[in-house]
């Protein structure tokens, strides 16, 4: 079964790099079947990648193509595609990663995550268009206006939240946002609202989690002598922090290290953590599997 995407551009010229998506019940033939309906198309395979999981007896794929000399237009290679689909009952979807994917950013006091996805946006290494930030709090407009990003502000308080949340999903609406990334948005999405996001919507935690649970988590780590600290990237679900894992950073201490630089190291792991994870969406390599997820890291 062929997904469109909004993103898909059917008269894109023919070096243009196509990403092709693929998921169904495990079995033999489906590799030789989509490629070779590829080849079929005069389209040449630049990446592959695939995984059983025997687990759940689901197949997966990514592959990375483009059209040559002898390609018809896109929406023959679908048509094409498509009658492999019904065949094997698979779900794929082809995406044009040249364009850049619709986000909405929400935050509240902190700086660094937004900040680490602003640089790498600045810099052409996340291919994304912050369509909004949301936030519960004004301290972070001055740092998204100066971006010339429409900046909202979204106070929440128990009497107004499912209000406001509400008005959340109008702006994802109105946006035609395409991916939710909590940037240490210090707020608890309703299980409605995480619902709705299912499989679009990031968040990052320190990863001491279900430990060291409320206020000054560092310092409670640092009086425990932890040795290890880190951060996990994960989507979105009503169990709260306990989305499937898309990325996780970790980072040696010891005790030499005080309550303040474990949490400046914190901030480092959120960050990174979350930038790759925000990447790894984009570009396609994150599949949904139950409450895991398949990652898959080459080129």
């Amino acid at each position: 079964m062929f997904t469109p995407t909004s993103n898909t551009d059917l008269v894109a010229p023919r070096e243009a790099s196509y990403i092709l998506r693929a998921t169904c019940r495990a079995g033999s033939g489906i590799v030789a079947a989509v490629t070779g309906c590829l080849a079929a198309n005069d389209c040449y395979i630049q990446a592959l990648e695939q995984f059983d999981d025997e687990s759940t007896d689901k197949f997966f794929m990514r592959a990375v193509f483009k059209r040559q000399a002898n390609s018809p237009e896109l929406a023959a290679i679908q048509s094409h595609l498509s009658t492999i689909a019904e065949k094997f009952a698979i779900e794929f979807t082809i995406h044009d990663p040249a364009q850049p994917l619709k986000v909405v950013v929400m935050v509240s006091k902190d700086d660094h995550c937004l900040n680490a996805l602003l640089y790498r946006k600045n810099k052409g290494e996340l291919n994304i268009q912050i369509t909004a930030v949301v936030s519960n709090h004004a301290d972070l407009r001055a740092m998204v206006e100066r971006e010339g990003i429409r900046f909202i502000q979204l106070p929440i308080t128990p009497e107004n939240k499912p209000h406001q949340e509400q008005r959340l999903l109008e702006i994802i609406d109105e946006t035609a946002a395409e991916l939710v990334v909590l940037a240490r948005y210090m707020q608890i999405l309703s299980d409605p609202l995480c619902q709705q996001l299912s499989g679009r919507c990031i968040n990052i935690h320190h990863s001491f989690l279900p430990g060291f649970k409320g206020a000054r988590p560092y310092h409670q780590a640092f009086n425990r002598g932890v040795k290890l600290i880190g951060a996990t990237a994960h989507y979105v679900t009503p169990d709260l922090d306990e989305g499937p894992i898309i990325e996780q950073m970790v980072t040696r201490v010891d005790h030499n290290q005080k309550p303040h630089m474990l949490a400046a190291l914190g901030r480092e792991n959120e960050s990174m953590a979350l930038t790759r994870a925000v990447r790894y969406h984009v570009e396609q390599r994150v599949f949904l599997d139950g409450n895991k997820t398949v990652v898959f890291l080459g080129s």
